[in-house]
């Protein structure tokens, strides 16, 4: 089976399923922060797919769909429309949404990170 990067139409659907899962303050912060999807470029894991695709901006934070790992995630960037961290989580939209409102909240992240692979010698075998 072949990997495809998710349409413009799925991740419509993705949005649209969060959202009908949120809590009011969630939903409110929520219609503060989003943007129209867009694929923002994500140095190397987000070649392979054109990008990924950007949901919300809170300062220099860009909120992102992992189509590779089929998760939400959150990352810090400089340039827009560039992702600088790539993390691997398998978030619902809404949990990143509340992990945010608790950053702007409290000025911390409660959540684990889920980094890119990391090289290593291979298990199992000798």
């Amino acid at each position: 089976m072949d990997w495809q990067p998710i349409s413009e139409a799925e991740i419509w659907d993705e949005i649209n399923q969060a959202a009908a899962r949120m809590t009011v303050p969630q939903e409110r912060f929520w219609e503060a922060i989003r943007i129209l999807p867009e694929k923002w470029a994500q140095d190397p894991y987000g070649n392979l797919g054109g990008g990924f695709w950007a949901v919300a901006v809170l300062g220099r934070i860009v909120v992102w769909f992992n189509d590779i790992e089929g998760g939400f995630n959150f990352s810090r960037y400089s340039a827009y429309g560039t992702i600088d961290q790539y993390f691997a989580n398998q978030d619902e939209l809404e949990h990143v949404v509340g992990e945010l409102m608790e950053i702007v909240r409290t000025g911390y992240s409660i959540g684990g990170r889920a980094g890119p692979p990391i090289a290593g010698p291979a298990s199992g075998h000798g």
